[in-house]
């Protein structure tokens, strides 16, 4: 429906100044993941030297640690956190911290890698993450680490995307990485997967593309009926903010769309948006066309 001309980068009706801010500041960069997942590793890949402590036990990081650097030109800050344990193995006084000091990594960061062992990739645990990431409204990738000694590939990835499928149906279309962190294949995919990821999850649609679209959303498939009999209308369609992308969807009467047709318009969202593998949020409004005039 719409190419990628009608997705701009920065916001055109007041958040104009804030986006320009946002993009001239380092991208805010947290690698989060279960203990031994090769967190530390990847940071140090990345970084080309050995500025984290890694070894074979699990919990040697128990600090979130934030690193500034650039890449191509681009400034980021990376944060490397302590491994994520059940809840329920959560013991000792200075993990629960460490735990508290991941959790405002990924609150206060734009994108979030979760790093899996590709051993044991999209355990319980790993999808908790990654829903706490979706749920903050972050940017996730998800980089299957250890990849090297995965002997079937094709079987493991698509054991991992069906996974996804199932247990993370709010962002459809994450992106995964596949690499090994302690020999470098692979790693060199990661960051330009995170610009773009980043990119999209800036990105906002003009308010008529939005309108065009919606229009046609709505004949092929309508709002259902609401209980005092009549068909739910919704007339109008706008992308409140970026970061991550959320729209309002203004109706004549204060109503509730079921779940389910939100979901039938988020994905449309990402299908003719290109808006594939970021958190988008649809609020509902009444009243009158606010652009109206």
């Amino acid at each position: 429906l719409v190419d990628d001309s009608d997705l701009i980068p920065i916001a055109d009706s007041g958040e104009e100044d804030d986006d320009e801010k946002i993009l001239a500041s380092p991208l805010q960069l947290a690698i989060v993941g279960r203990p031994n997942a090769g967190k530390s590793t990847l940071v140090n890949r990345l970084l080309g030297e050995d500025r984290m402590l890694t070894g074979p036990e699990a919990g040697i990081t128990r600090d979130a640690i934030a690193t500034t650097w650039t890449y191509q030109g681009r400034e980021i800050k990376l944060v490397d956190t302590a491994g994520l344990r059940k809840q329920a193995r959560v013991s000792e006084k200075l993990e629960y911290l460490a735990v508290n000091d991941t959790y405002r990594a990924i609150q206060y960061a734009q994108v979030v890698v979760l790093v899996l062992d590709a051993d044991q990739p999209l355990e319980r645990q790993d999808l908790n993450i990654a829903r706490k990431v979706v749920d903050e409204g972050r940017a996730l990738i998800i980089a299957v680490n250890k990849w090297d000694t995965v002997k079937d590939k094709s079987a493991a990835m698509a054991q991992i995307n069906a996974r996804l499928q199932t247990s993370l149906q709010q962002i459809r279309g994450v992106r995964v990485v596949t690499m090994s962190a302690l020999t470098g294949r692979g790693v060199d995919k990661l960051l330009p997967t995170v610009f773009e990821i980043f990119d999209l999850w800036n990105a906002r649609v003009p308010t008529g593309a939005l309108n065009r679209w919606l229009s046609k959303m709505l004949e092929a498939h309508q709002p259902p009926m609401g209980s005092h009999g009549k068909r739910l209308s919704v007339r109008y369609v706008t992308q409140a903010k970026s970061r991550p992308p959320t729209f309002y969807l203004f109706s004549s009467t204060a109503v509730k769309l079921p779940e389910s047709y939100l979901r039938y318009l988020v994905n449309g969202l990402r299908d003719d948006f290109g808006l594939e593998g970021i958190p988008i949020r649809i609020h509902t409004r009444s009243g009158k066309n606010p652009f109206a005039s």
